[in-house]
C-alpha cells in the first residue's frame, strides 16, 4: 500500500492511495497542477487514476476538480447531495459523477463511505479495504460511535487534528467562526483525535494527523498533545504530521 498526503489543511486537501493495483485520489482541494506534479513525483500519471473520491463539497476539498476533469476523464464518486451542492457542478460533465450510498468496489478494493458530523450537505469519510486498509476521517465535529467503528481496523489512518481549543478561543477569529469550529459539526481538536486513537481496538501501523489549522494549531502542538495522551495511556503509535504546502508520503 502507498499513501501520499499531497496536501492537508484549511486551504486544500488531497490524498493519494494505491493498493492492489488500484489508484485513487481522495479529495481534489488543491490545483490540478499541484495534483499532477505531486502524483508525478510519486511516479504516477494522473491519467492512470481509477477514481476520485470526494468527501464533501467545501472548496478546500474540490478546488482542483474542474480542471482535473478537463484534463482527464476520471470517474468522481461521492454522495448525491454533495454533487448537488458543488459550486462547480455545472462545469463538470454529468457522466463523470457517480452517486454512492453504501459500500462499492473499484477493482479489487472495497470502498466504504461512512457519515461524518460536519456542516456540509452529506459529508463522508472513506474506508478502503483490500490486502490492507486505509481510512480517511477528517472534517469531524466530533468522533461519533459510528466514526469510531469505521476507523477501527485501519492499517493506515488519516485523522483530523485541526485545532487546540484554547488557541482557537484566544485567537482573532470572529466568534461565529470559533463557534462553528468548536461545534459538533465543525472540526476535531487535537486531544479528541488522541482519544479516538486510544479507543481503537486494533492499533494502526501508521497515523497521519491531518487538516491542521494554520491559525489555531501548529504541527508541534498537535503532535505533542496527541503523543502525550497516547504515552499516558501506555500506547506507542507512529505519528506522521501532514502539511499544507508539501506532500508527506508512506510507502
Amino acid at each position: 500500500m502507498q499513501v501520499s498526503v499531497l496536501a492537508s489543511g484549511s486551504k486544500g486537501n488531497a490524498v493519494y492511495v494505491e493498493m492492489d493495483g488500484v489508484r485513487l485520489l481522495l479529495d481534489a482541494g488543491i490545483s490540478a497542477t499541484r495534483i499532477k506534479k505531486g502524483l508525478a513525483a510519486e511516479g504516477v500519471d494522473a491519467a492512470s487514476l481509477d477514481g476520485v473520491l470526494i468527501t464533501h463539497e467545501h472548496r478546500d476539498h474540490i478546488a482542483g476538480l474542474v480542471t482535473l476533469s478537463k484534463w482527464y476523464e476520471l470517474p468522481i464518486f461521492t454522495r448525491r447531495a454533495t454533487i448537488e451542492h458543488m459550486s462547480c457542478r455545472a462545469a463538470i460533465p454529468a457522466e463523470r459523477f457517480h452517486a454512492i450510498e453504501g459500500a462499492f468496489r473499484i477493482g479489487d478494493l472495497t470502498i466504504d463511505p461512512f457519515n461524518i458530523p460536519h456542516d456540509a450537505a452529506d459529508p463522508v469519510g472513506y474506508r478502503i479495504t483490500g490486502s490492507s486498509r486505509c481510512t480517511l476521517a477528517t472534517d469531524l465535529g466530533f468522533v461519533t460511535a459510528s466514526v469510531q467503528e469505521a476507523i477501527d481496523g485501519a492499517d493506515v489512518l488519516v485523522l483530523e487534528a485541526n485545532h487546540d481549543p484554547e488557541v482557537l478561543k484566544h485567537g482573532d477569529y470572529p466568534w461565529a467562526l470559533k463557534r462553528r469550529i468548536l461545534s459538533n459539526r465543525g472540526h476535531l481538536a487535537n486531544a479528541d483525535a488522541a482519544w479516538a486513537l486510544v479507543r481503537m481496538k486494533k492499533r494502526p501501523a501508521h497515523v497521519f494527523l491531518a487538516h491542521l489549522s494554520e491559525k489555531n494549531n501548529t504541527p508541534e502542538l498537535a503532535e505533542n498533545t496527541v503523543e502525550e495522551i497516547l504515552h499516558r495511556q501506555g500506547l506507542d503509535i507512529p505519528i506522521c504530521m501532514t502539511a499544507q504546502d508539501r506532500a508527506v508520503h508512506l510507502h
